[in-house]
């Protein structure tokens, strides 16, 4: 097993790249894909429509079905406006903590497993380790996806896939889904005196506002209830709304943000559907009797599906046997799980740190966190090379 310092200078060399979700993440990329094939280790490299950004895959072992993923998310939140007490992309080592943007969320995980591969490349593994890299999960879970696309593209599939979000490594079965969208209304402008000429945006926006929290109220007081989560139902969400300049002018643009957080078992698409419908019955028509042009679009921001790992689920005896802590447990925050899971890869969420500290100035994770994940993977890699 790895020490203590390859686990910290592989987390140093991480940290020090800046990847917050705005910038590219293609110097860290590379530097991972160098880092692994200096080790005999190829690396799949799957871009976005821009290049800027790319995920990666590596194959540790035979490549035959099963096995299991290792997965991280290679950027990190911005840093500007919060308090630290020296440059964030550099870490900082003190009392049994390591300091800077990423450390917990989630670049101490892909640490951990950087760390772990000459390991794994000791071991007479009978199941392939699949290491996979994505971006852009702090903000439209696009990197995920394509990464999934290329895992069933590039060879037999892993059986299972651990994503290594702060847990405080406990085994993490179940979270709700997060899915937003932005809608733009648009209509005819005119003088306030005249409205019956126009098409006002803003009302017509409004009233999909009240829809949205129609749907809300539907949820909190009948809809399905799932155990470990508060609230233990699905939530819907308007977070921003623009329209209008001064009162005397009809506005001809709206728009605004929303989201859903799903219990498993419920589709934030069927919400988005009626959505679509009732602006299609009821909007659309008495806007386009004065403004033919008039349109209600609906963008998708994020899509993250919701995890529901069944406790008798192989994973879950297989992350308590290599070291998760604890009983299962069910977070309110999305990760990348949901989308493997989607995929039919059976998802688990357990890795180092505390989320308390992500997002947070001064973000930080325990020496003590890293040192049980390198056990983790370990044991793991002991469980694959037994069959």
């Amino acid at each position: 097993m790895a020490g203590e310092s390859d686990v910290v200078g592989m987390l140093a060399r991480l940290v020090a790249f800046d990847t917050t979700s705005a910038r590219s993440n293609l110097d860290l990329v590379r530097w991972v894909e160098a880092e692994l094939a200096a080790q005999g280790v190829a690396s799949r490299l799957v871009f976005d429509e821009s290049r800027q950004k790319a995920a990666l895959h590596a194959v540790i072992g035979p490549a035959v079905a099963g096995g299991v993923a290792l997965s991280a998310h290679s950027d990190c939140v911005p840093v500007a406006g919060q308090a630290w007490a020296a440059d964030p992309f550099a870490l900082r080592q003190a009392h049994g903590r390591l300091t800077g943007r990423g450390t917990v969320d989630m670049k101490g995980f892909w640490a951990c497993v950087l760390a772990a591969v000459p390991g794994l490349l000791a071991k007479p593994l009978r199941r392939p380790v699949h290491l996979c890299l994505s971006f852009d999960e702090e903000t439209t879970f696009a990197g995920a996806p394509l990464l999934v696309d290329s895992l069933a593209q590039s060879g037999p599939p892993p059986a299972f896939c651990v994503v290594g979000e702060p847990s405080s490594m406990a085994p993490v079965v179940a979270h709700k889904g997060y899915a937003s969208w932005e809608v733009e209304v648009t209509g005819l402008t005119g003088h306030s005196s005249q409205t019956h000429r126009t098409a006002n945006a803003l009302e017509a926006a409004a009233e999909a506002v009240a829809f949205l929290k129609q749907a809300a109220r539907r949820f909190a007081a009948e809809g399905r209830r799932a155990a470990g989560f508060e609230p233990p139902w699905t939530t819907v969400h308007t977070g921003t709304f623009r329209a209008g300049s001064i009162l005397n002018i009809v506005p001809d643009f709206s728009e605004f943000v929303f989201e859903i957080r799903s219990v498993p078992g419920d589709r934030a698409e069927a919400v988005v559907a009626s959505l679509r419908t009732y602006a299609e019955d009821v909007l659309l028509p008495e806007l386009r009797s004065t403004a033919p042009d008039a349109e209600f679009r609906i963008r998708t921001r994020c899509h993250a599906p919701p995890l529901d790992l069944p406790e008798a689920s192989p994973l879950f005896d297989l992350a308590r046997d290599c070291g998760a802590v604890g009983q299962a447990a069910r977070v309110p925050f999305a990760t990348e799980a949901g989308v493997f899971q989607e995929a039919g890869i059976a998802s688990i969420v357990c890795g180092p740190g505390d989320v308390a500290q992500a997002h947070q100035p001064e973000e930080w994770i325990a020496e003590a966190q890293l040192a049980a994940c390198m056990g983790f993977l370990d044991r793991l890699g002991d469980r694959q090379a037994a069959g």
